[in-house]
């Protein structure tokens, strides 16, 4: 069983930064995808970015060149620092780690962009 655990979510102000991180713990095996996802009242919950045990990362197109991900393989931790934030970015942000076919989520953190 793995579980992930995030946090650093909060309200912010248009423009203004945030720092996700989110900790697994159980049984993680080497080679796995770790990512963020989100999803705001209303609508799907949608991809924001992902980073294998080994690769390149991948991004939604509407966080490009504002929020990167990147991870700590010896703390099995995945952080995704957002910058240049937008009222659109509000929603729930869940952690998701996949391995040999399995899904696991975490419980969500909120984020709010608003003045």
């Amino acid at each position: 069983q793995v579980q992930l655990v995030e946090s650093g979510g909060g309200l912010v102000q248009p423009g203004g930064s945030l720092r996700l991180s989110c900790a697994a713990s159980g049984s993680i095996f080497s080679i796995n995808v770790m990512g963020w996802y989100r999803q705001a009242p209303g609508k799907q919950r949608e991809l924001v970015a992902a980073i294998p045990s080994r690769g390149s990362t991948n991004y939604a197109d509407s966080v490009k060149g504002r929020f990167t991900i990147s991870r700590d393989n010896a703390k099995n931790t995945v952080y995704l620092q957002m910058n240049s934030l937008k009222p659109e970015d509000t929603a729930v942000y869940y952690c998701n780690l996949q391995q040999w076919g399995y899904g696991f989520w975490g419980q969500g953190t909120q984020v709010t962009v608003s003045s």
